[in-house]
């Protein structure tokens, strides 16, 4: 089958532009929704029944609600064209988590709205113009901040199918690519012996004793990092009354690499601080680790120049610099099973993400312009792999090389 040419993908890229903005009102209305009523990991009840609503009402999409987990859900549509090729299948990622005490302060209810709208710009545009095979795919991915419900999808088959997958995140600049780095978090807890603080302390095993001499091997351990790599956390619990010897203590740390084969040799060495503050103290101690980490996200250059020349063409303005390692996210994982784009986007705001203003930003009215031009360049980069199989076939070859390196 023949390519479109360059003028008739030109004119499916701006009628893209067209149906989202179309959409805008509606758009707005559900990233409000959203906002509006925080939900945290895995409990994002109304979140999940909002979007599924949407979908529904909107028109000529096979949805499926609780999809693999009970705020997980999959909208899709498709157009088989041709009886001998299969449709490209391209997905989008919503998500909608909130952080405790914070709300969307990290602004996933736009992460939301890119996603949705970007698919309903690129269903809008081929309907009417190309007859290529192709399926869409929006994924309502839960747990983002808090439990990696990508992951769950990915042990579900949600991504078995899919070609491609996008989706942007807010932050302070427009960037295709930032470094999302690897980790894991642990839960220790330390068991020791009560006793009255004045009268006996000797009878004691003081665990309070054991949580700060851990606090301060990983501490020590910390200078001998290397400056990409990450090491915080908090005790979580630290005894109940000053005048009795601490019998339990817990602490939680997140554990951070660039790449997610280092992120063993690091968690070694974090175990030996741990176990030997047990030592010293006569403590019994428990490591738990999470039993899945989020890896860092597998670039793809290929993906990423798409996006920031359909982005420049909507006005986007990019910061060339990607060398700085921001947090980490599940999306990661999803890297490395099918090759897609994460990257972020500015909403009108040089505060931070998890601060009170950031969360403030995300549910303002002037997010709205940045947010609905990252979908249209989303919408514009799926629109490119879909008319040109070459584009595809390069998008996957960087996709298997670079896994390789990686693993």
């Amino acid at each position: 089958m023949a390519s479109p040419s360059r003028t008739e993908a030109q004119r499916l890229k701006q009628d893209v532009c067209v149906c989202i903005d179309e959409c805008r009102e509606k758009l707005h209305g559900l990233s409000q929704g959203i906002w509006s009523r925080p939900e945290l990991a895995f409990k994002e009840k109304q979140s999940h029944d909002l979007l599924v609503g949407f979908f529904s009402e909107a028109g000529g999409w096979t949805v499926e609600p609780n999809f693999i987990l009970e705020t997980a859900f999959r909208a899709t549509w498709c157009r088989s064209g041709h009886e001998h090729l299969r449709p490209v299948n391209v997905g989008f990622l919503c998500e909608y988590d909130a952080l405790p005490g914070l709300g969307h302060a990290c602004g996933h209810n736009l992460i939301a709205e890119v996603g949705v709208g970007a698919a309903l710009g690129l269903k809008g545009a081929l309907e009417t113009h190309t007859d290529v095979p192709v399926k869409i795919t929006v994924l309502g991915t839960p747990a983002e901040e808090d439990g990696g419900g990508k992951i769950d999808l990915i042990q579900g088959g949600a991504f078995a199918d899919m070609d491609v997958v996008f989706m942007a995140h807010p932050s302070q600049e427009d960037k295709s690519f930032s470094p999302c780095i690897s980790i894991t978090d642990c839960t220790v807890k330390y068991h020791g012996k009560a006793s009255h603080a004045a009268a006996y302390p000797w009878e004691g095993v003081n665990a309070l004793d054991a949580a700060v001499l851990a606090y301060s091997n990983l501490s020590v351990l910390r200078q001998q990092l290397k400056p990409d790599c990450r090491l915080h956390g908090i005790i979580t619990h630290g005894g109940t009354k000053p005048n009795i010897i601490p019998d339990y203590t817990e602490m939680w740390y997140y554990i951070r690499t660039p790449l997610l084969k280092d992120l063993s040799d690091l968690r070694a060495k974090v175990e030996a601080c741990f176990n030997s503050a047990a030592l010293a103290t006569g403590c019994q101690v428990e490591i738990i680790f999470a039993n899945r980490a989020y890896s860092n996200i597998l670039q793809n250059l290929t993906l990423e120049k798409l996006y920031e020349e359909n982005g420049r063409s909507v006005g986007i303005q990019f910061n060339d610099d990607s060398s700085n390692f921001s947090g980490s996210t599940d999306f990661g994982n999803v890297s490395f099973v099918v090759p897609g784009i994460h990257p972020f986007f500015y909403i009108g705001t040089e505060a931070l993400n998890h601060t009170p203003e950031y969360a403030e930003a995300a549910g303002s009215e002037k997010a709205q312009e940045y947010t609905l031009r990252t979908a249209k360049a989303l919408a514009m980069t799926a629109a490119d792999v879909l008319l040109d199989p070459a584009l595809l076939k390069q998008v996957n070859e960087e996709f298997i090389v670079a896994k390789q390196t990686q693993e």
